[in-house]
């Protein structure tokens, strides 16, 4: 199943596909997001729909994308998890997952523009395979069973201001955490429809050129492994997400750092996921 969200910030609408027909989600939940998870939203959607309980939903030109689920309680970030990425940026292969989180609010539609931040001149670009949970998750035995918790997959850009995340006092925070740095989306995807988390092709580009072509399948830790080992140290609770990672291709790790400037279009699909398009404007 996919989920998504129409309409202007704070009033988006939720929906549920059925081919290419999107279905008004309002008779059953007001918004897609931890609550909807914990009361099993996704099969009473699924119910619904088979029952024709769901009206198709209107959606007239230039109607906004919203990000597919609300904001969640937290955004959990994994950095260095392709071997080509670390190594385009100097850094050692991690012998564990490197872990740092990035502040909720950031979240935007998949359609949205992005602002640089004030005084930036390193804004950089970060294509992810976003994982939304969808059940708590404390202390999981394996990675074996880790991906039972995940409700669904999305686009996910971790868009990065490197000198405040790297020259700015020794943490990634405040580099990653600028107004409108996560854009999310178009849909949620349902884990039930993504056969294999590690075999999804990544693609970014920048004003056309394609700077990031990468495969989930060179991720250091899966999908699974990054789920389970976050478990140890904290709870994830439904409606969190998780990026997992980049591949190689960002502008700290290119020739003459072609970081985004004004006006610049970012363009980033996932097999199976859909796409996405931000251009760059002032904060």
């Amino acid at each position: 199943m996919r989920f998504g969200r129409f309409g202007e910030p704070g009033k988006e609408t939720p929906a549920v596909r059925d081919g290419e027909v999107w279905h008004d989600l309002r008779p059953l939940t007001s918004e897609i997001d931890g609550w909807f998870f914990v009361d099993d939203g996704i099969a009473h959607a699924r119910a619904a729909l088979a029952s024709g309980a769901l009206p198709a939903l209107s959606l007239p030109a230039g109607t906004r994308v919203g990000a597919p689920i609300a904001r969640p309680g937290k955004i959990i970030c994994i950095g260095l998890n392709y071997r080509d990425h670390a190594e385009e940026t100097g850094a050692e292969i991690p012998p564990e997952p490197v872990v740092f989180m990035k502040d909720p609010s950031t979240m935007i539609g998949p359609f949205d523009p992005i602002r640089i931040p004030r005084g930036s001149v390193k804004t950089d670009w970060e294509i992810e395979l976003g994982v939304v949970i969808g059940s708590t998750a404390r202390y999981l035995d394996s990675p074996e069973t880790a991906l039972d918790v995940v409700a669904g997959y999305a686009v996910s850009h971790d868009v990065s201001e490197r000198e405040f995340q790297l020259e700015r006092g020794g943490q990634w925070d405040k580099g990653k955490s600028c107004e409108t740095f996560n854009p999310f989306g178009p849909e949620l995807v349902t884990a039930d429809e993504i056969a294999d988390p590690q075999a999804l092709g990544l693609r970014l580009s920048v004003n056309g050129v394609r700077r990031q072509d990468g495969t989930t399948a060179t991720m250091i830790f899966p999908v699974a492994h990054l789920i389970w080992y976050l478990s140890q140290f904290m709870v994830l609770n439904p409606g969190d997400v998780v990026n997992t990672g980049t591949p190689a291709g960002v502008a700290l790790g290119l020739p003459g750092n072609p970081y985004l400037r004004l006006g610049d279009v970012v363009e980033l699909e996932i097999d199976g996921l859909g796409s996405a398009r931000q251009e760059m404007i002032a904060a």
